[in-house]
């Protein structure tokens, strides 16, 4: 079966998520209006006694995106699942634009693109029933479609530009097409928190710049956004901030002063692999500015001098 959004998601409300945490029910007026996701002190342990994560803080402001970068295995996944209420935190709070976590997904505020790995392709669906799945929190028991719901599908499809697909078998779909699909439902639920696990994975360059695009236009409307990736390379392009994780959290602020080589090794660890060239080999002066080259095997994180290098100027 594909994912599909859990039972809490199919809540209706009418609740205004731009008015902030106002008064009501689970919301934390600490957090102030400019909150977007905040970890206090979070642990997480598994029935098998296993701590996947262990005091996790950090504070995400709204109308941002966010890289959740670490090795596999380092807790991105499992603090996806506690954002989502998907596995109970131990210890500590997670709250969701001011709000308990129980209330924002019951408010349908969380929206959640997942990996490839986690959908099963074969089972037949449409490209545009995929993305009213995004609609379920707004319908009523019965799940029947209104005409906003069929209008919201019609512009989250517009927005990604997969018109042209939606009566398409989504296991037909190139491995791009497929995030564009999921991207749709998300747009379609109006989450106003988004979650993109591995969201560049399998997808071609073309793509990912589409991507990149979008995810900087919901910024640009105030949402927030968390992007679990191991791909370096596209990091300090377009993420505003960064949280590096091991089991706990190692750094975490703004991508400028939080994305570094220092910090990079910390989370990777032997897994990171670094080339740098200088010198005569690069120069054919007594320029002392060397290429460094961070890799975990997904696309690099290319440095000049002090400064990392976008796409073209890697090239």
């Amino acid at each position: 079966m594909l994912h599909r959004p859990t039972a809490d998601d199919a809540t209706t409300t009418d609740a205004d998520p731009g008015k902030g945490p106002g008064a009501g029910p689970g919301t934390d007026p600490g957090a102030g209006p400019e909150s977007g996701i905040l970890a206090r002190g979070v642990t997480v342990t598994y029935r098998n006694g296993h701590t996947a994560l262990h005091d996790v803080s950090f504070a995400i402001p709204r109308g941002t995106i966010t890289a959740l970068v670490g090795v596999n295995g380092a807790g991105k996944s499992t603090l996806f699942k506690a954002i989502m209420g998907f596995v109970p935190v131990a210890t500590g709070e997670i709250r969701l634009l001011g709000l308990e976590v129980r209330e924002a997904l019951r408010r349908n505020l969380v929206a959640y693109v997942p990996q490839a790995e986690e959908v099963d392709w074969s089972f037949p669906v449409l490209v545009e029933d995929v993305v009213m799945m995004g609609r379920y929190g707004h319908m009523g028991f019965l799940r029947r479609p209104r005409a906003a719901d069929r209008a919201a599908v019609d512009r989250a499809l517009g927005r990604v530009g997969m018109e042209a697909f939606r009566h398409r078998q989504i296991g037909e779909l190139s491995g791009g097409q497929k995030k564009r699909v999921f991207l749709a439902r998300a747009l379609a639920q109006d989450g106003r928190v988004i979650l993109l696990d591995e969201p560049f994975t399998g997808v071609d360059v073309k793509t990912e710049e589409q991507i990149v695009a979008l995810l900087r236009a919901l910024r640009d409307e105030g949402r927030v956004m968390l992007v679990s990736t191991h791909n370096l390379g596209s990091v300090p392009e377009f993420c505003d901030r960064t949280v590096l994780v091991r089991g706990t959290v190692l750094a975490a602020g703004p991508t400028a002063t939080t994305f570094t080589r220092a910090n990079l090794e910390r989370a990777f660890g032997g897994v990171l692999r670094q080339f740098t060239l200088g010198g005569s080999k690069l120069h054919d002066d007594d320029d002392p500015r060397q290429i460094s080259i961070l890799t975990d095997d997904e696309r690099p994180l290319v440095q000049y001098g002090d400064r990392t290098q976008d796409r073209e100027g890697a090239q």
